[in-house]
């Protein structure tokens, strides 16, 4: 009995020896909290409407809008009606970084309010001067009129690693000051339409009203602001994702002396290197930036740079995927000369090129030609030639039109009706009898580059005969 006793007091003592060591690796959340809460605000915006609001605010379960006002029941027809209401909308989230008032939110939060109200964690609220924001970076700068207020302190996301423990402050769906928690799950993330920002995934819950909220370390510092979910039902699914401060308090500083962000530009369109891109591009492994098009009368246009080569290093950052060379370009100053390490034809070459200012509009025009095809049967592929008129439609010098596509090698590589082929294996396709004469020379069953105009882009497949 007295050994069993014994047993049972050693295994409570290393349970709760284990229990206080797994405590003791977790972060002290509510230390953060604490040190945080008074410089997270909540922004909403505030806006006149009459009667009822459907869809509007929380309520119970039932509930269609904003409850009528108790001492307006209605009365005997002609009666004057009920005057306009005053309604606060709860749209986001924000941080202080500057104690005489500058506030940092998601431009999203902010780009369509008419007036943007700023609530402080003790409950006082100011009405916002939108100093600037940036679409592009989804950046927002605000100013109220208030001095001595408490601020976050700014880390940096370059030293996160995958697996980090980080925290959220926010006001998911309007319930201010709310904390969520969970870890780091991937770094430099690149998302459609944002290809100027590598985003840090985490699975943090973040659900609206948490956007424009900061995202701290365990050391209590801001290292990005909550901006987007991946959502099939407009909830939180497990993955959010956050703006690296960093770059944020670039745009920020930007918007805060000239009101624009100056982004840099090369004027290419890229894409990653597959494994039989690298196979037809004679690369060692699929690595880089492929430039699939250089666009006319642009930064890149006026250097050495053309379609086929790799981009593997920009200004001594090393370039692994194609989604991590936009932000440094659109980082870089204006008039610099970058220094760019591109692997062409199989050898190494550095050359430069002067960044340029990113132009607000990009001019793409594009149409159908009628159909005057050349059946090619060992790839599926029925083709035309273009005429001069069909060639400024379509936005290109050179190439000819797939009309349409079979089962085959064509197939097979990706190449669909619509597309224009630019390039076959190196070589500048300038008609129908041009590609099969190319064609002729392809080794079978050896991958090779085909350049393909689509939708107003170019972009590189493997074909393999």
């Amino acid at each position: 009995m007295i050994a069993r006793r014994m047993v049972l007091s050693v295994w409570l003592m290393v349970m709760m020896a284990g229990a206080a060591a797994c405590a003791s690796r977790l972060p002290d959340f509510a230390r953060i909290v604490r040190e945080n809460r008074a410089a997270v605000v909540n922004i909403s915006s505030t806006e006149v409407v009459k009667g009822m609001v459907p869809g509007f605010g929380f309520g119970r379960p039932g509930m269609s809008g904003v409850p009528a006002n108790p001492l307006f029941h209605g009365g005997p027809r002609g009666q004057e009606p009920a005057p306009p209401r005053l309604l606060t909308k709860s749209l986001g989230s924000g941080f202080i970084i500057g104690a005489n008032g500058y506030i940092v939110t998601c431009a999203h939060v902010i780009n369509h309010a008419k007036r943007v109200i700023v609530k402080l964690a003790d409950n006082r609220d100011y009405v916002a001067r939108v100093v600037g924001l940036d679409t592009k970076s989804d950046v927002a700068l605000l100013k109220i009129p208030v001095t001595g207020l408490a601020t976050v302190h700014i880390g940096h996301a370059s030293r996160l690693e995958v697996g980090d423990w980080v925290l959220a402050i926010g006001a998911p769906f309007g319930f201010e000051n709310s904390a969520t928690a969970g870890i780091v799950s991937a770094v430099g993330r690149n998302l459609p339409g944002s290809d100027y920002m590598p985003f840090i995934q985490t699975d943090v819950p973040i659900n609206p009203g948490n956007s424009g909220g900061p995202l701290f370390n365990t050391r209590g510092q801001v290292i990005g602001i909550n901006s987007q979910i991946y959502s099939r039902t407009g909830g939180f699914m497990g993955l959010s994702f956050a703006i690296p401060i960093n770059l944020a308090m670039r745009v920020s500083h930007d918007l805060k002396t000239s009101g624009r962000v100056p982004w840099g530009w090369l004027g290419v369109t890229i894409q990653d290197v597959t494994r039989k891109l690298a196979a037809s591009f004679d690369l060692r492994k699929p690595y880089g930036a492929l430039v699939s098009e250089v666009l006319p009368g642009s930064p890149a246009a006026h250097s050495r740079l053309k379609a086929g080569d790799v981009i593997v290093r920009y200004d001594g950052h090393p370039i692994a995927r194609s989604s991590q060379l936009p932000p440094l370009v659109g980082f870089s100053p204006i008039g610099t000369a970058a220094r760019l390490k591109v692997i062409r034809n199989g050898h190494p070459e550095t050359l430069s090129v002067v960044v340029g200012a990113l132009p607000e509009v990009l001019p793409t025009s594009y149409a159908r030609p009628q159909p005057k095809p050349h059946h090619n049967g060992s790839l599926g592929l029925s083709l035309q030639d273009l005429s001069a008129h069909e060639r400024r439609e379509l936005g290109v010098s050179h190439g000819v039109f797939v009309e349409a596509v079979s089962r085959g090698p064509g197939e097979r590589a990706g190449i669909a009706p619509g597309d224009v082929i630019l390039s076959l294996a190196g070589h500048r396709v300038m008609n129908v009898p041009a590609f099969m004469a190319i064609l002729a020379h392809v080794t079978a069953r050896q991958p090779v580059p085909i350049l393909i105009h689509r939708d107003g882009s170019s972009v590189f497949l493997a074909l393999t005969k």
